[in-house]
């Protein structure tokens, strides 16, 4: 190759580059050099370095992205065992970013085709970001949409040992692969750590997170928090008055059970006198030795309110003060007495439900815009010819001509799908969520519509009343949360930050704060009085569908589409335990009342329940286990339904946990 030649290639590449100002001066100079002499003209140039040239000159050829990621690809997998999972790692952003430069360069039916060679690769672990990328078909789409736009803007850091990395250089520079060289200078960010590479089954540890710098996640998350307990609480008020004793809690523990046996139970699942006589013992023993974690949870630090809470009436105060008073222990010894509430004949119409604290009502929302609500002393009181007598199934096909003829309370005024109902924390009223924007308030006294609530602009997904009432929060397609109080239609605050829809609230134990979870695989925690981010909790593979709080206000944890369950230290931000055993979406989390124990319901139709107090209790030594600890991940048990997947749990004051869902099709 001689010099004219190379200076045409060189030429060319600047002029694609824009730098006119290097091409003028190559060109000017060139004139010179051959007014001088011409025996330039005739010099040789360095194969090797003529060859690089050539390489940058095609750089941009729709050609190089599909050749060279498909040598990529085939060099990672081809790589030895130890070192596979660690490079395959490095694929994935590669591939969404070698599709987004084809696009960006106009190069749209290139950019399909490479997009649907090698999306197979990314479809188990990414689905969601691939069907959201599929939709970029044009370089202004690059731009409009969020979720490409802040993939674009921003690196993705990927966790690599010294040597796997000093393979993959080596091969992109042996390979001559400027593409991909380019690619991975742009939009990788290595964090090279010494020694031997990760086990592939702490890859977890090792998620990519797209759409913020983690230094800046990490930045964030050292902003000071103040987890602890409202000051004068009602629990701190029945302990300076002094607690129950033994035999009282054990007698309580009884009427309980016998109360939610008669009501819920109706004897075709109920325990023989044999076996409940037996499980009250065992409650009333374990009772004495499991108070010192409710004591512990009291004595979380004392923090004062940011928001003006509303008073408790003072009959709604004694009540609580009497459900507490009544309250049985529960610990890995003493499992909690579950009442499963069943929609049957729903026609897959149900999208949502809810139960009241006490358990008494039960609300679901559907896709025909309605809200109905259940009260379960009614249902009870049914005739004994009635299909529901004696059984937990809350039927949606009843007559309803008349107000007489159905067994339930209808709220119409939506007017798309319900996608949330939450009642207040006393039951006095009800919050309903849809796709027409809106979130409408209920009375379940004067069964009516109160307020009407416009703010989103597109679905809200989950709505959630405080847990003193008056404020509540919402979640919406519009990638913001939002505060609210029901005395105002405009809300008090908007949460803004998440990269994509914001899928569920959740408030704090002291009311200043508020978590929420998205379809961008994160959760963030606000501050309720400024609106700032406090904390971004990193770790889940996919959107996350349910948040719970630990009575404390310590711990929180977050359930995603995938069936994993994280447990987060709010302090520090980090993750105290992963919790898997699920095999769908975990739908709903709620924390047992002195914290002791978690609850998941999930679409695969069972209720876990989980040793909170040992997976939370780890071990500072413990924390950098390479295959962690078995007692992180244990599961007390494991309640299967028929064929239920489980919507809503719900811990009642006293301990019992409710949960309801809707009977599926059997196959």
């Amino acid at each position: 190759m001689d010099q004219e030649e190379i200076d045409k290639v060189v030429l060319a590449y600047l002029d694609k580059r824009g730098f006119k100002q290097a091409g003028l001066a190559l060109q000017q100079e060139k004139q010179q050099n051959s007014k001088g002499s011409n025996a330039s003209s005739t010099a040789q140039i360095d194969p090797d370095i003529a060859k690089q040239i050539l390489s940058l000159s095609e750089v941009d050829g729709p050609a190089q992205y599909q050749e060279g990621y498909s040598k990529l690809r085939s060099w990672a997998y081809s790589s030895l065992d130890q070192y596979q999972h660690e490079l395959v790692r490095v694929l994935y952003p590669v591939f969404i970013h070698a599709f987004m430069d084809l696009v960006a360069k106009g190069h749209i039916q290139e950019a399909r085709s490479f997009f649907n060679s090698f999306r197979g690769d990314h479809e188990v672990m990414h689905t969601r970001d691939l069907q959201k990328l599929e939709g970029v078909l044009s370089p202004s789409h690059l731009e409009e949409m969020e979720f490409a736009h802040s993939l674009r803007q921003s690196k993705v850091g990927i966790k690599i040992c010294q040597y796997s990395y000093d393979l993959l250089l080596q091969y992109l520079h042996k390979s001559q692969s400027i593409t991909m060289l380019g690619i991975v200078n742009e939009h990788i960010n290595f964090q090279v750590s010494p020694g031997q590479p990760s086990s592939i089954a702490d890859d977890a540890e090792y998620v990519t997170f797209f759409g913020s710098e983690q230094d800046a996640a990490n930045l964030i998350n050292q902003k000071e928090i103040h987890w602890g307990l409202l000051e004068d609480t009602l629990e701190e008020r029945l302990e300076k008055m002094g607690a129950p004793n033994m035999d009282s809690d054990k007698a309580d523990g009884e009427g309980e059970l016998e109360e939610n046996k008669k009501r819920s139970d109706g004897g075709k699942q109920g325990t023989t006198p044999k076996k409940l006589k037996k499980d009250k013992v065992v409650v009333g023993a374990t009772a004495k030795a499991h108070r010192s974690d409710s004591v512990a949870a009291s004595g979380a630090p004392r923090v004062k309110p940011e928001l003006a809470l509303p008073e408790i009436p003072v009959e709604v105060e004694q009540s609580i003060l009497e459900d507490l008073r009544n309250r049985v222990q529960l610990s890995s010894m003493a499992l909690p007495s579950v009442s499963l509430y069943t929609f049957i004949n729903t026609h897959d119409s149900l999208n949502c439900a809810s139960i009241s604290h006490d358990g008494s009502l039960v609300a679901g929302g559907f896709s025909d815009s309605s809200l109905k609500v259940w009260d379960m002393a009614k249902l009870g009181k049914q005739n004994v010819t009635s299909p529901l007598q004696g059984e937990n199934d809350l039927a949606t096909n009843e007559p309803s001509s008349s107000a007489g003829g159905r067994n339930y309370t209808l709220f119409r005024g939506h007017a798309g799908p319900v996608h949330s109902a939450t009642f207040s924390p006393f039951g006095d009223f009800i919050l309903s969520s849809s796709s027409d924007s809106t979130i409408r308030l209920w009375s379940s006294k004067l069964n009516a519509n109160l307020v009407c609530y416009k703010g989103h602009n597109y679905p809200v997904w989950d709505v959630k009343f405080s847990p003193l009432g008056h404020y509540f929060a919402s979640a919406s397609h519009d990638r913001t949360a939002r505060i609210w109080s029901m005395d105002r239609v405009h809300p008090l605050r908007i949460m803004a930050g998440h990269l994509s829809d914001v899928d569920c609230v959740q408030w704090h134990a002291n009311c200043n704060y508020l978590a929420t979870g998205s379809s961008d695989k994160t959760v963030r925690l606000w501050d309720v009085q400024s609106g700032e981010c406090v904390r971004i909790f990193i770790g889940h593979r996919s959107m996350i569908l349910s948040l719970a709080m630990s009575p404390d206000g310590r711990y929180m944890a977050s359930g995603d589409e995938d069936g994993a369950i994280m447990m987060w230290d709010l302090a520090s931000g980090r993750c105290v335990a992963p919790l898997v055993g699920h095999g769908s979406c975990i739908w709903s989390l709620a924390f047992s009342c002195e914290g002791s124990l978690l609850a998941s319901g999930s679409a695969d139709c069972t209720v876990k329940i989980w040793d909170v107090a040992t997976s939370s209790r780890v071990p500072k030594s413990d924390e950098n286990g390479k295959n962690g600890n078995v007692s992180r991940l244990r599961s007390l048990k494991t309640l299967p339904t028929k064929s239920t997947p489980v919507y809503a749990l719900q811990f009642s004051r006293r301990n019992l946990l409710f949960a309801a869902g809707a009977l599926s099709k059997q196959s």
